[in-house]
């Protein structure tokens, strides 16, 4: 329970995840934000307006995912690391999730890293195919993972320690 232990339910997931149909049709930032605190970074960077605007910063966001082209800028610009952009249509066997990282060392294109689940548990291998990084990201990288069309919606962190 996300009061308890800070893991969403899958009826807390509910009120933000894309339908399947959308998913179905190329990548998607999901904001898996379930504060209200004082922020709204992700509604100044989304140049598609596919943010509502926030009647009170103590909002949480909404994505209007039929707006949104997955671009990802807003990943980087959540302090509290809370939107992944998932691309389903990235192979027919893998999904693409694009997920906030500030540990170093970096990982590189081609390492293969143990995928996390959202309860921090290891739930399977990604390969690093991106890393997107430098001064204009602030600190926040943006790591491109490849993991299996079913884990797609599962995986949001990774542990490099396990890198082979």
């Amino acid at each position: 329970m996300l009061a308890e232990n800070g893991v969403p339910t899958i009826e807390d997931l509910a009120q933000v995840l894309p339908a399947p149909e959308r998913l179905a049709r190329g990548p998607v930032a999901i904001a898996e934000c379930f504060q209200e605190i004082p922020c709204d970074p992700c509604y100044h960077s989304c140049l598609r307006r596919a943010i509502a605007p926030f009647a009170d910063i103590n909002e949480r966001p909404r994505i209007d995912h039929e707006k949104c082209n997955g671009c990802g800028l807003c990943v980087n610009r959540c302090p509290g690391l809370a939107i992944f952009v998932v691309d389903q249509t990235y192979s027919d066997s893998e999904a693409l999730v694009k997920l906030p990282y500030e540990f170093l060392p970096l990982p590189k294109p081609g390492d293969i890293v143990s995928a996390i689940n959202r309860s921090g548990a290891a739930v399977g291998e990604a390969r690093v195919v991106k890393v997107q990084s430098g001064k204009q990201m602030d600190g926040t990288n943006i790591v491109w993972l490849a993991v299996p069309q079913d884990l797609s919606m599962e995986v949001r962190h990774f542990k490099m320690e396990e890198v082979r």
